[in-house]
């Protein structure tokens, strides 16, 4: 009997099933490995907007993906049910056996990283046994079900083999999911970062006070003072609702309205700088939701005036 011939239909479709999949796996361990950090962050690591970084692109991978290799795979195991030659052609036999060993290789180098993590007598965080058991156990999923694949054992039982399609979208959906309650929603996250750009302008304004009060030894009775066309400063709004900032010259008092409560660093770096302004010497952002003012009294042992130079 003659070999089945790879026609460029089995071609295409096997190497759109295993990019699909390659790529969403990859997506998906990145996303929990994310959720992970986000949950169990390293005291060490800047933590910043979680929307910023990569979770929006492995979600839409995810979304995307996932269902184009289910529907490829689908396809791929029709075509076998109605000529099982199609089982026999090489690119099948390659893509399989090529999937059960990066699965295996990828079962091995996790437990190798595991073991030397713990045998160099590092702290195994519970970040650290998360991330790695989310590797063991995707890997593990995929080496049990290509070689099962290669067995025949999805050809001789098809109903579980959507089972497990149906299974593997519902993961997915989950993992999403999952992530808005874990790290919010986009909408939560752009919040957090409105509310970090008024800090940010908020401390740009103080400086500015400051800066004025060493030139002049006055505050501004307005903050409109501050802008300069020379310098080319101009006096920052508020992003959300287009008006200038709250200003009050006793000491001084700066105010914002926020979205949620905070301090001023949830999303993004804090900027706060440490010189002592403000109460009891500290430069301190915290705020609840709505408006907050932040009172600062400058001291002049830390900011002396600029001495004029004497013509």
């Amino acid at each position: 009997m003659d070999k089945a011939k790879t026609t460029p239909k089995d071609f295409f479709l096997w190497a759109g099933a295993m990019v699909s999949l390659y790529a969403g796996i990859v997506a998906f361990i990145t996303l929990l490995f994310n959720y992970i950090t986000y949950t169990f962050p390293d005291p060490l690591q800047y933590q910043g907007d979680p929307y910023s970084s990569g979770i929006p692109y492995q979600m839409a991978m995810l979304i995307v993906l996932t269902p184009v290799f289910l529907v490829l795979m689908r396809i791929i195991r029709k075509g076998i049910q109605a000529d099982s030659s199609r089982a026999d052609i090489w690119v099948r036999r390659w893509a399989l056996f090529l999937t059960v060993f990066v699965a295996g290789a990828s079962i091995i180098v996790d437990l190798i990283v595991l073991l030397t993590t713990f045998l160099s007598g590092e702290s195994l965080t519970t970040a650290f046994l998360l991330k790695v058991a989310v590797v063991l156990l995707v890997a593990s999923a995929g080496f049990m079900h290509f070689l099962a694949d290669l067995w025949g054992f999805w050809h001789k039982y098809p109903s579980r083999s959507r089972t497990v399609n149906w299974g593997v979208g519902l993961l997915v959906i989950l993992s999403i999911l999952a992530g808005f309650l874990i790290v919010g929603t986009p909408q939560e996250a752009r919040m957090y970062r409105l509310d970090q750009q008024k800090v940010n302008d908020l401390q740009n304004i103080q400086w500015q006070i400051v800066n004025f009060w060493q030139q002049k030894q006055t505050l501004p009775a307005a903050l409109g003072e501050l802008s300069d066309q020379l310098s080319g400063y101009t006096l920052p709004i508020d992003v959300v609702s287009g008006q200038p900032y709250e200003y009050s010259q006793t000491s001084f008092k700066l105010c914002a309205t926020f979205n949620r409560a905070g301090g001023g660093q949830q999303i993004g770096r804090d900027y706060s700088y440490p010189a002592p302004v403000g109460v009891k010497g500290m430069d301190t952002w915290e705020h609840g939701t709505g408006q907050t003012c932040f009172e600062r009294t400058i001291d002049p042992e830390w900011y002396p005036p600029f001495t004029k130079p004497a013509f």
